[in-house]
C-alpha cells in the first residue's frame, strides 16, 4: 500500500484537473473492444437482412482491407495501442512521484509484458506443441512488446524525445520499404511479393505466417506501431499537462484533424496499409484515435454525459479478459444452443438475431465479473 502523506506532487496536481480515473478511457477502451467481441458481425449482418448502398457501406467497413486501403475495422488495433500509451504517463509518472521504487516499476513491466507475450503465443498455439506451424507473431505479443518499450521511454525521456522517436520510425520505416533492394525484385517495389516487409518476414520470423506470404505482425511492422503506441503517449501527456478542459479537447481534436489530413495526403505518395503497418497509415490512424477520444472525453469526463457509456465501461475494465476469453469460451455455441429456435420464428431477421445474442452474452459474461469486482489485468 502507498503511504498516505499530506504532500500533493506535482502529477498529482495535475491529475486532479481531470480527476483520478478518466472515465473516458475505460468508455473508449469500450468501445474499441465492441468490434472485436461482435460489434463489426452485429452491423455487417444487417446487409445480409436489408441489402442497399447504405447497409452495404457498413458491411465493408466491417472488414479489414486487403494489402492497401483502409476501412473503419483497421482502426481498431491501432486504437487499442494508442490507448495502451495513453495510459502510460498518467499511471507511470503518477507512481514515480509517489515514491514507487523504479525496480518494482521494472518488474511490473517486464511480468506485464511476458504475460501478454505468452497468452498470444498461447492464442495462436504453443500448447498444441506444434513448433513448424504454429504462428509466432501474435496480437497480444504485439501490445506487450509495445507497451514494454513505451514505458521505459516514459520512464526515462521527456515527450520532446518521444516526439523525435515517433518521427525517426515514422521516415525511417518509409525509407527503408522505398529504398532497400529486396532480392529479386529490388528496392520500392510495394507488392506483397516484392516489398521489404514480406522479405523480412519469411527470413526473420520462425513457424507460420500469419497471411502465408508474410505476417500482419511482422518485424518491420511492429516498429511503426511502437508509434502508433507514443502517440497515445504524447496525447497522455497533454492530458497531464495544465491546460484548461478546453484546451485540452481543442488540442486532441485539432491534433487529430492534422493527422487525419497529413496521414491522407502521405498515403497518395505511400500507400495506407495495415497489413504493412505503413508510416501513413500510422498517421492517419492516430488522427482517428484523437478525434474519437477528444469526443469521449469532451462528453463523458467534461460534460459529465456518463450514464449512456456503461455498458461501454464494463467492457473496456475488462479488455484483456474477453480478448482472450472469446478463443476459450464457445460463446456461438452457447448462443445457438438457447437462441437458435427462437430465431427460426424470425425469418430474414435470424442473422442479425444470432449475432446479437452472441455479442449479448458476451457483455453479460464482463457484466458478472463487473458485479463482482473482477478486474483480470495482464
Amino acid at each position: 500500500m502507498e503511504k498516505k502523506t499530506g504532500y500533493v506532487s506535482n502529477t498529482d496536481k495535475k491529475l486532479q484537473t481531470i480527476g483520478h480515473r478518466i472515465t473516458s478511457i475505460d468508455a473508449f477502451r469500450g468501445f474499441t473492444m465492441l468490434f472485436i467481441i461482435g460489434g463489426g458481425a452485429f452491423l455487417g449482418r444487417f446487409h445480409k437482412v436489408w441489402p442497399n448502398a447504405f447497409t452495404a457501406c457498413i458491411a465493408n467497413h466491417m472488414k479489414h482491407a486487403g494489402w492497401e486501403g483502409f476501412y473503419f475495422m483497421d482502426l481498431i488495433f491501432p486504437q487499442f495501442l494508442f490507448l495502451v500509451g495513453l495510459l502510460l504517463p498518467i499511471v507511470l509518472l503518477r507512481r514515480l512521484e509517489k515514491g514507487v521504487g523504479r525496480t518494482e516499476l521494472y518488474r511490473g513491466i517486464a511480468r506485464r509484458t511476458l504475460i501478454l507475450v505468452f497468452l498470444g503465443l498461447v492464442n495462436y498455439g504453443l500448447l498444441n506443441f506444434d513448433w513448424p506451424n504454429m504462428r509466432w507473431s501474435s496480437v497480444l505479443g504485439r501490445i506487450g512488446i509495445c507497451y514494454c518499450i513505451a514505458a521505459l521511454l516514459v520512464m526515462h525521456t521527456n515527450w520532446k524525445v518521444q516526439i523525435s522517436i515517433v518521427a525517426a520510425i515514422l521516415v525511417g520505416h518509409w525509407a527503408a520499404v522505398l529504398f532497400i533492394p529486396v532480392p529479386g525484385h529490388g528496392a520500392g517495389v510495394l507488392t506483397p511479393e516484392g516489398c521489404l516487409t514480406t522479405w523480412l518476414d519469411q527470413k526473420l520470423i520462425p513457424g507460420k505466417l500469419g497471411l502465408g506470404l508474410y505476417d500482419r505482425q511482422g518485424v518491420l511492422s511492429t516498429f511503426t506501431s511502437l508509434a502508433t503506441t507514443l502517440i497515445g503517449c504524447l496525447a497522455g501527456h497533454w492530458l497531464m499537462s495544465s491546460k484548461t478542459e478546453r484546451q485540452k479537447v481543442m488540442g486532441l481534436a485539432a491534433a487529430g484533424l492534422s493527422c487525419v489530413t497529413a496521414g491522407w495526403i502521405w498515403g497518395k505518395i505511400f500507400f495506407i496499409s495495415r497489413n504493412v503497418w505503413t508510416s501513413s497509415f500510422v498517421v492517419y490512424a492516430a488522427g482517428w484515435s484523437l478525434l474519437l477520444f477528444s469526443l469521449f472525453y469532451w462528453i463523458i469526463d467534461i460534460k459529465g454525459y456518463t450514464k449512456w457509456a456503461f455498458p461501454l465501461i464494463v467492457i473496456g475494465l475488462n479488455a484483456i479478459t474477453i480478448w482472450v476469453g472469446q478463443r476459450v469460451i464457445d460463446f456461438e455455441f452457447s448462443s445457438d444452443f438457447l437462441f437458435s429456435g427462437m430465431a427460426t420464428y424470425l425469418g430474414g431477421l435470424a442473422p442479425v438475431f444470432l449475432a446479437f445474442t452472441v455479442l449479448l452474452e458476451k457483455w453479460a459474461f464482463l457484466y458478472g465479473l463487473y458485479r463482482k469486482s473482477i478486474f483480470l489485468k495482464a
